[in-house]
């Protein structure tokens, strides 16, 4: 009879869980379905899973040829960013799929280089003039202060005068506005609007209100200076995953919702535009991180990621995360249903919430560090974090039916507990303070913590009810080992987490701050801080990762007493 009672509450348990599931991952509106036909124009890198520009890994003539036929009747054009590296045998393949180029010519810091790439530009663009229509010299080259404006302006020059097609530089925005000279140099004005990037982030309802009225601001600085020249937007899209920036957040659904009212505000308008990007590049996340290598209409795997009609899954795939946890409750049932048959309903219940709650956050940090991890030692990191959330995982778990069975004082498993959260915490520590000083690529990583802190509330929640009291004294691991000097190291820990969840929200704040476009649009201080400090407040990613190390400062913070052992 005992053991039907716990199987019937862990079906309540499973079903609450499986019902929670199924209405959170219901397809979602993402806006007005893109209407039938091609794109108008995508950026097109194609770097495969283990190719890589930065490691010299370049594509191959097949990998080109079989990427622009699957993209032959999704686009009328695709843009290149360089001549070279892999990329010379892209005209005679888009002139076999029937696609036209917007071809470009990379430029960096190095003038040996940058000549090189000029030639190999030319002598492409002029052995194609029935594929490459338009001509880009250069991405991003005075954002990244590679060169001065000057001698880009002498590439520019240098290839207006050999070749037929029109010629421009590619840049985000604000870098036209600040060099308006540049508009007097190119045939059209190529311009980058990343609402995601801006240096005031941009919530998805407005982003694509954000393009049409860059365009115009653009158009209006032309026009001011006698010029009429068209304007391309050469770069705009949304990422599907990684680090949250004030309210701008990354998702599937919203990558979507960006896209298509990009294509329905250029409709509107008559813009010319080009999305970025056809798939997504892995190598990106060396340098902008997770979030750089999501960017993509199409996996690495050239699977869509979205579709351009209809609702949207944002996790279509919920249902085997649901199964994972759900075999991994039932496991931990099984091994615990002996013991489990003296424990009271109320106990049982929290017992077996706690536990499914744990194995859904084991299965979905596999899942996500995973679905995240982009080179070999990213792999090992993720296996090696997963194993040390399941470690945890077992710990806590034991650790909750002691307290709420009442078991006899176990120090061992309060040892392993302390040494376990120890790592942990150290750990946190390394990744606040480096999100505090450098963490604008960095992904604040709530799915790693969410387990160990997660676990300091179930152990609160746990000793309220076996022992009727909360003492928080109970959670602390200083008497296990080292006395008095073990418990001053600990509070330590604790005082310099607590200094890392203000460092982060400086730094964070100070990000926005020192911005040009910031500093442009709020010049005075006393303006400005409110603004960026609003936009470090709202990003829920960062306030859930303070709130995951201010949960694991708590048993460091408390005093040791004799409960510690227990």
């Amino acid at each position: 009879m005992q053991t039907f009672r716990i199987l019937i509450y862990l079906f309540l348990v499973v079903i609450a869980h499986g019902s929670f599931d199924c209405f959170t991952n219901r397809p979602q509106d993402a806006g007005t379905d893109v209407p039938s036909g091609k794109l108008r124009s995508l950026s097109f890198a194609p770097f495969r899973d283990g190719f890589s520009p930065i490691e010299e890994k370049f594509p191959l003539p097949e990998h080109i040829d079989e990427d622009l036929g699957l993209l032959a009747d999704k686009t009328y054009s695709i843009r290149t960013y360089s001549t070279l590296g892999g990329m010379q045998p892209t005209a005679d393949f888009a002139r076999k799929h029937g696609v036209e180029m917007l071809q470009g010519g990379w430029l960096g810091n190095h003038q040996g280089s940058n000549q090189t790439e000029i030639a190999a530009l030319i002598e492409s663009v002029n052995a194609n003039p029935d594929v490459v229509k338009r001509i880009i010299v250069g991405n991003e080259v005075l954002l990244r202060r590679d060169m001065d404006v000057d001698t880009l302006i002498g590439y520019i020059r240098q290839v207006k005068q050999a070749v037929s097609q029109p010629v421009s530089y590619a840049d985000v925005w604000s870098i036209y506005m600040k060099y308006p000279q540049l508009m007097q140099e190119v045939d059209f004005i190529t311009i980058h609007i990343l609402p995601y990037w801006e240096d005031e982030p941009v919530a998805i309802e407005h982003a694509a209100a954000h393009v049409e009225k860059i365009v115009k601001q653009v158009a209006d600085k032309a026009h001011s200076m006698g010029l009429n020249k068209p304007i391309l937007i050469g770069e705009s899209g949304w990422p599907a995953a990684g680090r949250q920036r004030g309210n701008a957040v990354p998702s599937v659904v919203n990558e979507t919702r960006f896209v298509r009212s990009l294509i329905e505000v250029a409709n509107r308008n008559g813009m010319d535009y080009n999305i970025v990007e056809a798939f997504n590049q892995p190598w990106k996340s060396n340098h902008e991180g997770v979030v750089g290598a999501n960017w993509g209409l199409m996996s690495i795997d050239r699977q869509p990621i979205f579709p351009l009609t209809g609702r949207v899954h944002e996790n279509p795939d919920w249902y085997w995360e649901f199964a994972w946890a759900t075999a991994l409750i039932i496991l931990i049932t099984t091994a615990y249903i002996k013991k489990l048959r003296s424990v009271s309903t109320p106990r049982l219940l929290i017992f077996l919430v706690l536990t499914q709650v744990l194995s859904v956050c084991l299965v979905t940090l596999a899942e996500f560090l995973w679905r995240t991890s982009y080179s070999d030692w990213q792999h090992a990191y993720a296996v090696f974090m997963v194993a040390a959330n399941t470690l945890l995982s077992g710990l806590l778990i034991q650790r909750f039916y002691n307290l709420l069975s009442g078991s006899p004082a176990a120090p061992p498993l309060a040892s392993w507990l302390k040494y376990s959260y120890l790592f942990f915490i150290l750990l946190a520590l390394y990744k606040t303070y480096h999100l505090a000083f450098n963490g604008r690529y960095l992904s604040f990583p709530v799915e790693q913590f969410t387990i160990p802190a997660v676990g300091v509330l179930g152990l609160i929640i746990c000793l309220w009810i076996g022992r009727h009291r909360l003492d928080t004294r109970a959670l602390a691991f200083e008497r296990l080992v080292g006395g008095e000097n073990s418990k001053r190291y600990h509070r330590s820990l604790a005082s310099l987490l607590g200094f890392g969840i203000a460092g982060v929200i400086i730094g964070e704040t100070h990000e926005f701050m020192a911005a040009y476009d910031f500093i442009q649009a709020h010049p005075d201080f006393s303006e400005g801080l409110p603004v960026a400090l609003g936009y470090t407040l709202n990003n829920q990613q960062l306030v859930s990762w303070l709130l995951c190390i201010f949960a694991l400062s708590i048993p460091f913070w408390s005093n040791g007493t004799d409960d510690a052992r227990a």
